[in-house]
């Protein structure tokens, strides 16, 4: 039974692929193995809780593939051509906590579209195959866009610091509201660092890192100094103000169709005009997405939408859910320039792709009947 159902999801990932390659993507074979140090760079040590980590004594640190993107951007970035589409279709492997019945690897298949030409309208192709592929099927489109949310913070008026922060910690929510609430002044700065703040300001940093002792971890005594420099940058800054948090939260509560959360965040502009450039963005992917047949009236859109995914999407996202089964997200994707540049060595180019799980679609279809 269990050859039988590998069998059948092979089967159901080449006639996903198939569709993809027809749409002219290239296809792509990565390797099941890639560079701890590569991940560990993008996403930390947090990584790890979520990737099979091993030691080779030739390659050093190894990571079985979590996702396509990373070693997809890599490829393109070397040696590919523009404008570019790309497919791929293979095993990915991800830990999931001990209660879940959440499979530890899985097949994906994915679509990735690398073009600067127009980057509304890519994100608009990719939605708009993806939603063609899916067509017939009882699932729910949710959609987001995490870089209004980056821009909002960008406008807040505090230091870099706070905003770096929080821009770090936009995928992990509850650390992303303990920061937003002690910048904001509602919650208190911790112990420790109170009474640290306490200490400095009555004698010098060097004297207090003498007699500490002997050091305990890898940071240097300079390294010490400033971190001890940023915390008294952070504890001399005003708090966010009460309404700049309230304007996050607005942001981040939307739950709309698209057209109509286009409209309420149009009038948060009016109070934080910084997040005006990621709104004309979202107005000219909704007239793409128009333009190629989908419903934007119908169409949901999420203020918080794609903030439990891996950390590289930083605009449009997207996922695919039946909503009456007991399955994970049936495909997803979104946009990630950011991470081009990063892995670029000093090129970028707009970047948007997504990914379907084709067992997610046959168990769908076994609920069904």
């Amino acid at each position: 039974m269990l050859n039988d159902q590998r069998a059948r999801i092979r089967a159901e990932a080449d006639r996903l692929y198939a569709r993809f390659l027809d749409q002219g993507a290239l296809p792509v074979e990565a390797a099941s193995l890639l560079p701890a140090d590569t991940l560990l760079d993008l996403y930390g040590e947090d990584i790890r809780a979520r990737a099979y980590v091993t030691d080779d004594p030739v390659e050093g640190e190894q990571m079985l593939r979590p996702d396509f993107t990373v070693p997809v951007v890599e490829m393109h970035m070397a040696e590919g051509a523009e404008p570019a589409r790309y497919t791929y279709n293979g095993p990915v492997w991800r830990k999931q906590e001990a209660a879940s019945h959440r499979a530890n690897e899985y097949i994906q298949v994915g679509f990735e579209v690398f073009d600067r030409t127009n980057p509304a309208d890519s994100d608009a192709e990719v939605f708009a195959l993806f939603t063609d592929v899916l067509a017939g099927l009882p699932l729910r489109a949710a959609t987001g866009d995490l870089g209004i949310l980056k821009a909002a913070i960008g406008g807040l008026s505090t230091i870099d610091r706070r905003k770096a922060a929080l821009k770090r910690h936009i995928w992990r929510p509850v650390r992303f509201r303990q920061l937003l609430d002690r910048f904001g002044g509602t919650t208190p700065k911790p112990e420790r660092r109170a009474q640290l703040l306490t200490a400095v300001a009555t004698q010098p940093v060097e004297r207090l890192i003498a007699a500490a002792g002997a050091p305990v971890g890898l940071r240097s005594d300079a390294e010490i100094a400033a971190r001890i420099a940023n915390l008294q940058e952070d504890a001399a800054a005003p708090p966010i103000s009460g309404e700049e948090v309230a304007i996050l939260a607005e942001i981040l509560s939307i739950a709309e169709k698209s057209d109509a959360a286009l409209t309420h965040l149009r009038r948060i502009e009016e109070t934080m005009p910084a997040i005006a450039p990621a709104l004309d963005r979202m107005e000219a992917r909704l007239n793409a997405l128009t333009a190629r047949g989908v419903d934007v009236a119908a169409l949901d859109f999420e203020g918080s939408y794609g903030r439990t995914t891996l950390e590289y999407y930083d605009g449009f996202v997207f996922g695919f859910y039946a909503e009456d089964a007991d399955l994970p997200v049936i495909a997803s994707g979104g946009r990630y320039d950011a991470l081009t540049e990063v892995l670029g060595q000093g090129h970028s180019i707009p970047a948007v792709g997504g990914v379907i799980r084709p067992e997610g679609l046959i168990r769908l279809r076994e609920e069904l009947g």
